[in-house]
């Protein structure tokens, strides 16, 4: 009896642990399709002539949208991915539809007089600052200010980005974010703060990824 009592203990145990394995190996497996999809997306990901953002920010923007997109915080499947990394001189700023898995903008992009000249080196959430804050954004809505058509922005993380709003960090469209005011001045001109883009494609940028689409500022500080 006491031998049957053992076995019996023993079955029991062991199937609690198989199925504690079972749940961490099905854990795993879905981390490792996380991160198969991502690379499968940047593998196969249509440039329309673009140049690829880095796998690096790629990755990270990825990471955090499919994050984002189940709680709740994003609706679109639209991603802008911001590369301070990269030259101001360069088209850092890129816009991809996940649904088609295609490229459908790469422009230039501004970052705030503060944060460093020709690239972005220092940032900060604080007013006044003239700093730009990295990290994930919600587009919101379109409002028409001092410089035309801008676009609100939602700062999703605490301390890096979230008094975004009250600061009046917004995507709006600048003459200094130009070819030509790089060829006369050396590099791109700054703004206060704002990620503002070049004023030809600004409608059109703002058009596509505003009302709750995700946006990533990308910087190595950050990771």
């Amino acid at each position: 009896m006491l031998i049957k009592f053992v076995t019996l203990a023993l079955l029991f145990v062991t199937s609690i642990i198989l199925d504690v394995d079972t749940k961490h190996l099905s854990a795993l497996h879905s981390a490792t399709n996380s991160k198969t999809d991502i690379e499968n997306l940047y593998a196969n990901l249509q440039t329309n002539h673009f140049e690829l953002p880095q796998r690096i920010s790629f990755s990270n923007a990825l990471s955090g949208f499919y994050k984002l997109k189940e709680k709740g915080l994003i609706k679109k499947n639209i991603i802008t991915i911001i590369d301070f990394s990269i030259s101001s001189n360069s088209k850092r700023l890129w816009v991809i539809d996940l649904a088609s898995n295609s490229i459908l903008f790469q422009s230039l992009v501004a970052h705030g007089r503060n944060t460093g000249e020709e690239f972005a080196n220092s940032f900060s959430n604080k007013a006044n600052s003239f700093k730009s804050s990295l990290g994930f954004y919600a587009t919101g809505e379109v409002y028409n200010g001092k410089h035309g058509l801008s676009l609100r922005l939602d700062g999703l993380e605490k301390g890096i980005n979230d008094n975004a709003r009250t600061r009046g960090v917004v995507m709006h469209a600048a003459n200094y974010v130009s070819n030509s005011f790089v060829k006369n001045n050396s590099r791109l001109g700054r703004s206060q703060g704002c990620p503002a883009i070049p004023t030809a494609i600004s409608k059109e940028i703002i058009s596509a990824i505003k009302d709750q689409s995700c946006l990533y500022i990308y910087h190595p500080k950050l990771v």
